[in-house]
């Protein structure tokens, strides 16, 4: 299973719209979740919008968290996607193969074995996490608040039955025309991986939609063998593809 989780205080304003990078991501797999984070003041309406608008486009789920609740916020959404994400998969597979459009049309025995699975597959089933975030010059006061979210992402992560491994960028990338950075490539060892938090230059416009375009070009690139799952082996495919 495979997330984008977008990070951002504010509105798009440079490149393709990431309402149409977020469906581009999701055609190919890839839930997109979005947090929009509240100080003291408010994302407006277009801001508020547009950041619900991002997350349906990209099958994900969208949440507007002051600072102060934005760890919970970030390891709710990243579970309840992944919840979701077997949920459509199990509804798919139950239409195909006994004409059951959901769950709740199960006989009762049936039901409890059919929520038992899923249960068994949101804690098992291997899951990427890719950390977007916005790092524009209206970030800079809500830095701490995301360095503990993601602090507290990777220690969930890491709780995981399951292999879970993260991935963390930031854009815009540089004053010289970079729309997204690769902070930190996949690992599943999260130690330290909000560390280069504190050497962000918060500057700079806000080009969401390339930057979401830019995660989902990473998606696609092979992992780094290191990263590999041991149950896999070239050719071969593990036991539950989600």
């Amino acid at each position: 299973m495979k997330q984008i989780l977008l990070i951002t205080d504010g509105c798009s304003n440079v490149g393709v719209s990431p309402v149409v990078a977020a469906a581009q991501a999701h055609a190919e797999g890839i839930a997109v979740n979005v947090v929009g984070v509240l100080d003291q003041g408010d994302l407006g309406e277009f801001g508020s919008a547009e950041i619900e608008e991002i997350a349906r486009a990209g099958g994900g789920l969208s949440r507007l968290a002051h600072t102060r609740q934005l760890s919970q916020t970030v390891q709710m959404l990243t579970r309840k996607t992944v919840v979701q994400t077997i949920q459509h998969a199990v509804h798919r597979e139950l239409k195909q193969v006994l004409g059951a459009s959901s769950i709740e049309e199960l006989p009762p025995e049936k039901r409890g074995e059919v929520v038992r699975v899923m249960d068994e597959l949101s804690e098992t089933s291997k899951l990427r996490v890719a950390l977007l975030i916005d790092a524009s010059a209206s970030m800079k006061p809500k830095l701490a608040a995301v360095e503990e979210a993601i602090r507290d992402l990777a220690l969930s992560l890491q709780a995981r039955q399951g292999r879970s491994e993260i991935a963390v960028f930031h854009f815009p990338g540089s004053a010289h025309g970079d729309e997204c950075l690769l902070d930190l490539d996949w690992t599943t060892d999260v130690r330290g991986v909000h560390q280069f938090l504190p050497r962000l230059q918060m500057r700079g416009t806000t080009p969401t939609g390339p930057a979401i375009l830019r995660v989902v070009d990473h998606f696609r690139a092979p992992a780094p063998r290191s990263y590999r799952n041991p149950d896999e082996t070239d050719g071969q495919m593990s036991d539950y593809v989600v």
